[in-house]
């Protein structure tokens, strides 16, 4: 489960386009956080399942991926193509032969576009080569199509699949995607394989055009899902506040709980943006959040490189600049010496009492805007050295915020909810508190 956003330049307070994720998968399935430096020489390259010929030369990346995957839920390239992917889920079953995930397939776009128009192609290319396939679960078995969302300085594509069926639609001004299929009759190009399935089921509506999403969508997953639901919510957040958004609106979309005024992660029985795991069928979470403000002079991913964006604070990656040393990569069991879950610590103690997280948000808003305002002000000489700083007072931040919760006490949340976390907390060997 994800959401992913877009604005276009024109919707921005500053006229540079914005994009933003939530990474949704299990609790403990920690993500990986890394840059890639561009390979040359081609060959071959193994992905999470197949093997396939690599290109001459790749750009240069910066990757969230989950820890045990090649290919990557969110990230961006050195020419400004930013590409989120989304699980969806059709009335045609996704296919459980191992072949290229979605993950794999946005990695690869990252590494060979050098556009969001290219990077369209690049997915589309490679779907009807390899297809699209296999098991994209941690502990529990997943498998679904994929939609993306592809982005850079100007413009801004949804991409959505069946199979290695397609269809694209152009972003007008600003876009949520959730995991549901929703390019209806607005397609701009559709595979000529989806468009002979669509006429062959009777989609074509009077405007002469098919409702894709209507005829794909699966009803029953997505009442588990939400995936319309959390979209809605998405899309009116994004046009409540055009053409004013900024790099802190997305931050707050992202870390949205809905308008219940009394809502906590043990209570709530929906799915929000900020998605929050508990016991039952709502095994996902947010496990990593990325936001980019893209222009032609300086693009600023914005990452927090933990899971609950509520919880952690947003620091910048400027990949022309080098990047702050993100720490050893992760896995799925407890290791204190990794930013992942050593974020953990703070968000799993909140979850026992969720209200006081209210008493630092307003320090975790303060420290981004300061964030920001350093990283617009800093030169091309000092912009590392600002962007490490930054990473260095997150990290104390977090210690401290740590250190002022008071001790654990008996939970009151529901016993399944606190069981479920229980479990999942002795699965990946993590301290008792």
């Amino acid at each position: 489960m994800c959401d992913t956003f877009v604005a276009l330049p024109a919707a921005t307070a500053r006229g540079r386009l914005l994009f933003a994720k939530n990474s949704d998968r299990e609790r403990n399935e920690a993500q990986v956080l890394e840059v890639h430096a561009a390979r040359r020489g081609g060959g071959d390259i193994r992905l999470t399942y197949l093997t396939i010929p690599d290109v001459a030369e790749t750009r240069p990346c910066l990757i969230s991926r989950p820890f045990w995957m090649w290919g990557a839920e969110m990230g961006a390239n050195d020419c400004g193509v930013v590409i989120g992917n989304e699980a969806l889920h059709a009335v045609i079953p996704a296919q459980r032969r191992r072949a290229l995930t979605g993950m794999d397939l946005l990695r690869l776009a990252l590494e060979r576009a050098t556009s969001a128009a290219e990077a369209v192609e690049v997915i589309v290319a490679l779907l009807e080569t390899y297809g699209q396939g296999g098991d994209c679960g941690h502990l529990g078995r997943f498998y679904y199509h994929n939609g993306f969302v592809i982005a850079d300085h100007a413009e801004a594509y949804v991409l959505e699949t069946v199979g290695k069926w397609w269809a694209v639609e152009r972003v007008d001004r600003v876009r949520a995607l959730s995991n549901a299929y929703s390019i209806s009759n607005t397609y701009e190009r559709v595979s000529p394989e989806l468009a002979e399935y669509a006429e062959a089921q009777g989609w074509r509506r009077t405007d002469g055009r098919y409702d894709l999403a209507d005829g794909l969508i699966d009803r029953s997953r997505d009442a588990v899902s939400q995936g319309r639901g959390r979209c809605a919510r998405g899309q009116g957040l994004l046009e409540r506040g055009a053409p004013g958004l900024t790099t802190r609106a997305m931050a707050d979309i992202l870390r949205d709980h809905g308008e219940a005024a009394d809502w906590t992660p043990a209570r709530t029985v929906g799915r929000t943006i900020c998605m929050h795991a508990a016991d039952g069928a709502r095994r996902s979470q947010s496990v990593a959040s990325m936001i980019s403000e893209i222009s032609p002079s300086r693009t600023v991913h914005w990452v927090t490189g933990t899971s609950a964006p509520c919880t952690g604070v947003f620091k910048p990656v400027v990949l022309q600049a080098g990047t702050p040393a993100f720490g050893p990569a992760p896995s799925d069991r407890f290791d204190g010496a990794t930013a992942w879950w050593r974020h953990e610590l703070l968000h799993r103690r909140l979850l026992r009492d969720f209200s006081a997280l209210a008493d630092f948000q307003a320090e975790r808003d303060a420290l981004e805007a300061e964030f920001a305002a350093a990283v617009d002000a800093a030169s091309e000489a000092t912009l590392a050295e600002v962007t490490a700083d930054c990473w260095r007072r997150a990290q104390a931040a977090e210690g401290r915020w740590l250190a002022a919760l008071a001790p654990a006490g008996r939970s009151a949340n529901p016993p399944a909810y606190s069981r479920s976390w229980a479990r999942l907390n002795q699965v990946a060997g993590f301290p008792r508190a």
